[in-house]
This record gives structure tokens, sequence and C-alpha cells, in this order.
């Protein structure tokens, strides 16, 4: 059985309340959740799960489970565990997330500053970080920041866009990403958009408009391997 992921429609959903379809030593199950599991580069996001007799239980992470659109909400060590058919409240540290959306969100426009193939990337809630395939003399931080930001400063909405597997074989010049591929085995692919700036295979969380992302600053570039220049950012405020 699936989970509704919440997040995919509506990545501003702070709460909500689902019910408990399984629990085991690995997580909790529920049968809808707005927790993003880890993937992509970004992290699981933590919170909590509220009782009915206002217990909570904290979690520490999620994870994708073992069948497609599954997720696990792994608690805290120590905290109490759920009765499958429970009713939860869930309670996203939406603070950490908005950071991690923000940050995910500029990794993309980035992205399409420094136009060379992706090999890794990384986001935590107080600094993101792309490596790429490229010459370190081509790096330049004040050039990435500033033209960054120049995109940034253009305030566009951000889109979801669904194609199908095979669509997505025609046109694989959409994957810039050579460490990780898009997940398939559910027939489609979900897109980001940002119209006339990226469109790329994502599965990630995401702000409405780029103009939440706030400027951007260069912290470091440095070299991480043969193949490796790691360009790592943070938000302004």
């Amino acid at each position: 059985m699936s989970t509704e992921l919440l997040f995919r429609e509506d990545a501003y959903l702070q709460t909500t309340h689902a019910q408990v379809v399984a629990v085991n030593e690995r997580g909790i199950e529920l049968d809808r959740t707005i927790f993003y599991p880890l993937g992509g580069g970004q992290p699981g996001d933590t919170g909590v799960l509220v009782r009915q007799n206002g217990e909570r239980i904290v979690i520490a992470d999620a994870r994708k489970g073992e069948a497609i659109d599954t997720v696990l909400h792994i608690p805290a060590p120590s905290m109490a565990h759920p009765e499958v058919g429970e009713t939860l409240t869930l309670e996203i540290d939406w603070a950490r997330r908005y950071a991690l959306m923000r940050l995910h969100t500029a990794l993309h426009v980035m992205s399409c500053v420094v136009v060379a193939p992706v090999t890794g990337g990384n986001i935590s809630a107080d600094k993101a970080r792309l490596d790429f395939d490229i010459d370190m003399s081509l790096l330049d931080a004040a050039k990435i920041e500033g033209e960054t930001n120049t995109l940034i400063a253009r305030g566009v909405d951000t889109e979801t866009v669904w194609i199908t597997d095979e669509e997505l074989d025609t046109r694989p010049e959409l994957v810039k990403t050579m460490s990780v591929q898009p997940p398939r085995g559910a027939g489609r692919v979900r897109l980001l958009r940002i119209p006339g700036i990226d469109l790329q295979p994502c599965g990630g969380t995401h702000v409405r408009n780029i103009a939440e992302i706030g400027d951007i600053r260069v912290l470091k570039i440095r070299s991480e391997g043969r193949r490796n220049r790691r360009v790592e950012i943070a938000l302004t405020a």
C-alpha cells in the first residue's frame, strides 16, 4: 500500500491527520504524510506525531519504504510507538523544511548559471552544494553569486510537471545529475519547471516563487577529486 504524498501537491502543508497502517523496527508507516523522505540530496523531514491523548512522538527522520511511494517515519530513541489504525496529527518542523525548500530551489537556479554536468549535491538547513564536472578556472564565486541572485530577482513562479518514463527517455538532456537518476517505476516522472530558467526531474520540495529564496552567497569553491568542483552556498537571510 502506497502512502499519499501530500507534499508533492502542496509543499507548504505544515500539519495534517493520518492513520497508522504499519509499525515495525524500521519506523511508522501512515496512509498519508507531509513528511518528505530522504532523497535527491534533500534530508528527510523531522517533526512530531501527536496522539489523541496528547502524547507527542518525536520523529527524527523520514526515509523511503521498500514499496514505491511509501514513507517510514523514524521515531527518536525511547519514543513510544502508536498502534495500527490509530489516527495521529502530523506536524513537521516547518522552519527547517522551509529553509531546505529555499536552498533546494536555489540549487536549481544555480545549475543554470554553472552550465556543466552535475556530479553530486547535498542540502542541509544552513547550506547546500552542487558538484560540477568543470575546469576549476571557469568557476568564479562573485560571478556565480551575482548571476544566481539576478535570476532569483525575476520572481518567477515554479511549476510541477509530470511526464511519462518514455517521454523522459526521448529527452535525456533534461537530466543534469550524473550521480542521481530520476526515480522510475511508477510510470511517470516529476519535473520542476522554473519558466525561462530551468526544467529538470526532481522529486523534492520547492518554494512557490523563486523570490522567496532571497539572495544567496557563495561560501566556498573547492576541488573534490578529478571530476568534482564543489560550489557551496548559503542564504543571506
